[in-house]
């Protein structure tokens, strides 16, 4: 079994992380081999003038196909050019070796210069004219080498650019979710610094003090372990206060990051929101949980292209609708939408689902005044 060689990190493959797409075609157009020899056998029956020279130039033809795809980007040019130079070879006793011909020019638009594409394209189409007048070519194979070189050449690249901007943009998020990480990792050891920086100091002080005292002045030693105990207790409160914040969700943050993650799955994002949310933090912070558990069900589970969150407020009542275009079937009592579900009546909320086949997602969330208010009293 042939074992193709793992793309290298500047190669095609490897710098739009493996593609679908590009395997895909990379496979489909190997087949095309069958015709190679299929084709003059038919016309010509068995001929070793032809089928040898044909017979040796598939296995080179094949490496420099893979590395097309799997070799660095500078190499790209000279195996494509390669894959040509093939095709003319071959061409004067196999004539559908113009399909190596064509499929080495299309190949230089994976380049990462159009220009090197189009005087592919162009001295192609000058040699199969030399090629006519020296071997009987048809006339009409001119055209087919420049019309289609010209025609497969656009959608590769077209696609390419395409993915590569895909892929920039995919490396700038991830760039974007790191150093917002690192700003929220320094922001929560400054946090942390000032908060317990000067307390645990005061309570290393006095318990040293407490220790010298224990023997000499047992009171006054008794007396500064009390203050030690008070101030750790509210360290402990301070603390706890802190973290409570830090786990608390934010729905605006919420956004950005499903933003984040939807578009980078090539999902775009359209959000409606009032002026201002003005939620207490629980209820906030649930909403926030509940929004992530339902951007996540569309990136994982919806195929879907556009997804929509609308966020609306009459008065105390607030409503958030999301929804999606993908293919719906969304099971009303998964795992996910039970946490949901949850979630929403810790808070008095409520959660509908309309998810049929074919057509989407909708979840409707809606927390009524007297949640707020429940809350309030609590």
């Amino acid at each position: 079994m042939i074992r193709v060689p793992p793309p290298h990190r500047d190669s095609l493959l490897g710098g739009l992380r493996s593609p679908v797409y590009l395997r895909w075609q990379g496979g489909l157009q190997v087949f095309w081999l069958v015709a190679l020899i299929q084709a003059p056998l038919a016309v010509k029956g068995f001929d070793w003038d032809w089928m040898a020279p044909t017979l040796i130039s598939i296995p080179v033809y094949l490496v420099c196909y893979v590395s097309v795809y799997v070799a660095p980007l500078s190499r790209l040019p000279f195996n494509a050019a390669m894959i040509t130079l093939l095709g003319f070879t071959l061409w004067p006793v196999n004539p559908v070796s113009v399909g190596y011909v064509v499929i080495g020019v299309t190949l230089l638009a994976y380049a990462r210069r159009a220009r090197v594409w189009l005087l592919g394209t162009l001295v192609a189409t000058v040699v199969t004219q030399v090629w006519v007048m020296l071997f009987h070519v048809p006339q009409v194979h001119v055209f087919v080498v420049f019309g289609v070189s010209l025609a497969a050449g656009f959608s590769n690249f077209l696609y390419v650019r395409g993915a590569r901007r895909d892929a920039e943009l995919r490396l700038s998020q991830a760039e974007v979710r790191r150093l917002a990480t690192l700003a929220e990792r320094e922001r929560i050891g400054r946090d942390l610094h000032d908060l317990l920086g000067h307390t645990l100091s005061l309570i290393t002080l006095k318990s040293e003090l407490a220790r010298r005292l224990a023997l000499a002045d047992p009171a006054r030693a008794q007396q500064e372990m009390e203050e030690v105990e008070r101030v750790a207790r509210h360290t402990l409160a301070e603390v706890r206060s802190a973290v409570t914040g830090l786990r608390a969700g934010d729905l605006a943050s919420e956004l950005v990051s499903a933003r984040l993650m939807l578009e980078a799955s090539g999902i775009a994002l359209h959000t409606e929101l009032p002026d201002g949310f003005d939620l207490p933090q629980a209820t906030e912070a649930t909403l926030s949980l509940v929004l992530r558990e339902a951007v996540t069900n569309i990136h994982r589970h919806s195929r879907a292209t556009e997804a929509h969150v609308v966020i609306s407020r009459k008065g105390q009542d607030f409503a958030m609708r999301i929804t999606d275009n993908g293919c719906g079937g969304l099971a009303a009592h998964g795992n996910g939408v039970s946490g949901m579900r949850e979630r929403m009546r810790q808070i008095g909320g409520r959660l509908a689902i309309d998810s049929p086949p074919k057509q989407g997602t909708v979840l409707s969330i809606d927390v009524p005044c007297h949640a707020d208010r429940m809350e309030r009293i609590a």
